[in-house]
């Protein structure tokens, strides 16, 4: 049985359709001669087939180098981004960095401020872990209301990958510890991009400690140029700006240094007009990848449904969905066990009768906390604000069976 109905009654009405199916299969022109040999692509490329499935920009940036692109959820599958596929978010481009050369510094409040090469950091205990990264400013598209856009353009400041590095804990042992000077005592750790930007952030020493990881490797490879070649920052967990690229100094201090990304940028401004600085994790959050904007459903009966959860502040507990438009939900199915701040897949059945629907998902993290509605979500941080978006998100299934942000 697959969501309450036999296979056979999933796949019938499809394969009723294909004609011939009981006669032998035909010879395809692929299969009468040899194909590409080894090594037509030393470095593996996707098949042309899928050229569609690519990042894509949302929108012009007025500031030169300022730019994002979005990962095309839709298309993927499971939890890991290829590395092709990750988002970017640059603040002035992408810089292109000898790895010989790039060095990074730790100084500030330590006992032995240390400079360490590439080779160096490689020469050091390693460890890889799967977490996601999102963009804060992820689906601030649908912070006024439904936007109208797919999912790759609402929600694809996301990815999720295998990073390895080494520990932030390890560095600073290896710059002899943390050391009060003259009644200043490290609290806080200001990082450093190598980018035109200088793109730096100020993070609360005690909650990236024993979190944080020094990272040259994704997925199995280097960093790519535009994740952060060939060092950055991963805190699990917290938004995607102060995970920073290009890294090149950590500097610890007893306060925040106060920013231009921690000022004038990257704050949450509320209703009432004072604003929420030092805002760090993405909480809890979920969207129906399948079908999402773009599908159509083309005919009556049954049709998987499918989606990503993930949260800064834990593993997802928990999935639910709703065809009734919240009226009523039901549990869903998670891909294995879900990970620590790392995508979720999840995945329910449902048979569409052919009637208009309103689709919806409900995250719940380790933490108990549950995904609100959009209605709760503005009450609590009005409208001034384009970061920390994590409403439930809601698609249209008209009679159609075209899929719709509305």
């Amino acid at each position: 049985m697959l969501g309450g109905l036999a296979l056979s009654a999933v796949v019938a009405p499809h394969a009723n359709a294909a004609s011939g199916l009981l006669q032998p299969l035909s010879v395809e022109p692929w299969t009468r001669m040899p194909g590409a040999p080894i090594l037509d692509h030393p470095y593996g490329l996707p098949s042309p087939r899928e050229s569609v499935v690519v990042r894509r920009a949302a929108r012009a940036w007025p500031v030169p180098g300022a730019a994002s692109s979005l990962t095309p959820l839709a298309d993927l599958h499971g939890a890991i981004t290829p590395n092709g596929l990750v988002y970017e978010r640059h603040h002035a481009g992408v810089p292109d960095i000898d790895p010989d050369q790039h060095r990074l510094v730790i100084h500030g409040l330590v006992r032995e401020p240390k400079l360490f090469t590439m080779e160096d950091l490689l020469r050091l205990p390693s460890e890889s872990r799967v977490h996601f990264l999102e963009c804060s400013g992820n689906t601030a598209s649908e912070w006024k209301g439904p936007s109208g856009l797919p999912v790759q353009l609402t929600h694809g400041l996301l990815s999720c990958c295998e990073w390895t590095g080494v520990r932030l804990s390890t560095l600073l042992e290896a710059a002899g510890g943390l050391a009060a000077n003259n009644g200043h005592a490290p609290r806080w750790i200001l990082a450093e991009g190598a980018d035109a930007a200088a793109m730096t952030r100020s993070l609360p020493l005690d909650r990236v400690l024993d979190r944080a990881l020094v990272v040259y490797a994704q997925n199995g490879e280097r960093l790519r140029p535009e994740n952060g070649y060939p060092l950055r920052l991963l805190v699990p967990g917290f938004e995607g700006n102060t995970n920073v690229k290009w890294l090149r100094r950590l500097k610890l201090v007893d306060a925040p240094l106060e920013t231009r990304e921690e000022t004038s940028k990257y704050t949450n401004l509320l209703a009432d007009g004072r604003a929420r600085q030092f805002v760090f994790e993405m909480d809890a959050k979920s969207v129906i990848t399948r079908p999402s904007p773009g599908h159509k459903l083309t005919t009556h009966g049954y049709y998987p449904i499918v989606g990503l959860a993930w949260s800064g502040r834990g593993a997802i507990r928990q999935v639910e969905v709703s065809v009734d438009g919240g009226r009523s939900w039901q549990p869903a199915r998670l891909d294995g066990t879900p990970g620590d701040r790392a995508l979720t897949r999840f995945h329910t059945g449902w048979v569409w009768n052919g009637e208009p629907a309103t689709i919806l998902s409900r995250a719940t993290d380790s933490t108990g906390y549950i995904q609100p509605t959009r209605e709760a979500l503005v009450a609590a941080r009005g409208l001034n604000s384009n970061y920390h978006y994590n409403a439930i998100q809601q698609w249209r299934v008209d009679a159609d069976g075209s899929v719709k942000n509305a």
